[in-house]
């Protein structure tokens, strides 16, 4: 498991105990089988000690990933002998939690010293718990079985599904390691789930929440993005859309390792501007990624193709790579693992995330939004890649409202409007923030048409445009012919 191998600074720690905790559906087991099998392919005998499922039970999990259990990988199977079940025992003088809990401990060496594993799962500590009735039984049972498996170099993976008693930490003390997994259940679409290093001893983890599915052939884990890890160099130079109007409003063009943000009510054009600096990239010889949360990607290769851009050729050339992305269905870790694959393995240079809007749905929490947008710009910028995110605002004239609020995240800002001028709505475009270097501060008309967006001179004889509903104050020749 790269991923979790990348959050425990290079994996468990050979010989020593591991607790893995989390609510019943978390993926525990999951973990643990895919951690024996890694162990059993490597040629070393394994061990799965259960308590709470049976054989039979294990074995249909692994199925269901495609996984089958080579000989070297024993499932014991530990079920209280049918002696201690019998009626006329349990009224004995002697506790039968106290020969259940020694004949356990028993059974479990016994399996171990015939097997003689290097890797044991034990699955799971809640029956023990019960069995040991007492913090002070519990804590030394489990001290017992640390410091037998620690003689023996043995790597234990201890799994607790914290039924019994949430309050109760003591192996958190005796753990080398202690690994937590949650499941999140939001309003509207699949649950969620994330992990959490509590403790490693003597090791640099890498801390915080990461993100991590369930599929068909196990766990696989997201690394949290922290962009300070991920320095690239290039050259920070300007590069041109190639239209003269377009090149002129925003200063000769989009400087490489920089940010663009496209704000405007919907129908105004973002996605289409976006598309015409994917057509420009791919025409100088660089790929592209797109992420497309709002828009069916057949309908958007129909109405590219209807103004004259051919995102199909462009997939089919393998100059550019575009996802469909379900906001219900993708967690915002794996949203970031795809761009960074896109990034490093098939080098896009450009970037577009269309829209902001869905990307807040992945992510209700505002605030999650703006801490997740800022490593994955800085990631992306530090790449040398030119990224380009739109957001919808509220409204179609007047004032206008964003869900959220990432203006000072980009390093330059494209305004799109409707307004109202002789009888007709048109649009309007300015650029109201460029962090490197300078741009047109005018305001333009412009067209959506067979061949794409067209410009128009900037609109000196109207005042209010961006209010939508503007006032003429000199002659209105510069707007663009119908």
């Amino acid at each position: 498991m790269a991923g979790l191998d990348d959050i425990l600074g290079g994996g468990l720690q050979r010989g020593r105990l591991i607790l893995l905790e989390g609510s019943p559906g978390t993926g525990k087991t999951t973990i643990s089988t895919q951690f024996l099998l890694q162990g059993a392919e490597a040629g070393e005998r394994v061990l799965y000690i259960t308590l709470s499922e049976t054989d039979e039970e294990l074995r249909e999990g692994a199925e269901s990933h495609g996984w089958t259990f080579p000989p070297s990988f024993t499932v014991f199977e530990l079920v209280p002998p049918e002696s201690l079940l019998d009626e006329d025992h349990q009224q004995s003088l002697l506790y039968s939690s106290d020969l259940e809990l020694g004949e356990t401990t028993k059974r479990i060496f016994e399996i171990f010293e015939q097997i003689k594993p290097s890797r044991v799962v034990l699955d799971s500590l809640s029956e023990i718990r019960l069995l040991a009735q007492s913090s002070l039984r519990y804590r030394r049972q489990i001290l017992a079985l640390k410091h037998y498996f620690a003689r023996h170099d043995a790597t234990v993976l201890m799994l607790d599904d914290l039924t019994a008693d949430m309050l109760d930490r003591t192996v958190h003390s005796v753990a080398h390691a202690v690994i937590r997994l949650e499941e999140l259940s939001p309003n509207y679409g699949a649950e969620r789930r994330r992990l959490r290093v509590l403790k490693y001893r003597g090791r640099r983890y890498r801390g915080g929440y990461h993100d991590l599915v369930i599929d068909t052939g196990g766990i696989r884990v997201f690394p949290r993005l922290v962009s300070a890890e991920h320095r690239g160099s290039f050259s920070r130079e300007s590069i041109p859309v190639g239209d003269a109007a377009f090149d002129g409003l925003i200063g000769g063009g989009f400087e490489r390792g920089a940010s663009t943000l496209i704000l405007g009510p919907a129908g105004t054009g973002k996605s289409l501007l976006t598309l015409s600096f994917v057509k420009a990239a791919i025409e100088r010889g660089e790929n592209a990624a797109m992420f497309v949360f709002d828009e069916e990607l057949g309908l958007l290769f129909s109405r590219a193709l209807g103004l004259g851009i051919d995102l199909q050729a462009m997939v089919e050339s393998e100059q550019l790579v575009i996802e469909q992305i379900d906001a219900a269905e993708l967690s915002p870790g794996e949203f970031s693992e795809r761009v960074r694959i896109c990034v490093e393995r098939y080098k896009a240079r450009t970037v577009v995330i269309d829209s902001l809007n869905g990307y807040q749905a992945a992510m209700p929490e505002e605030q999650a939004l703006i801490l997740h947008m800022h490593e994955l710009l800085q990631y992306l910028n530090r790449q040398g890649v030119m990224t380009f995110l739109t957001v919808a605002q509220h409204g179609l004239v007047g004032d206008m409202k964003s869900p959220v609020d990432v203006t000072y995240l980009a390093d330059t800002v494209i305004l799109l409007r409707y307004f109202e001028a002789t009888g007709r709505v048109r649009r309007a475009i300015s650029v109201v923030k460029k962090r490197m270097g300078n741009h047109e501060d005018t305001i333009r008309e412009f067209t959506i048409g067979q061949t794409g967006i067209t410009l128009g001179h900037p609109l000196t004889a109207f005042q209010g445009i961006l209010r939508g509903v503007p006032a003429l104050i000199g002659e209105d020749d510069a707007l663009l012919l119908d």
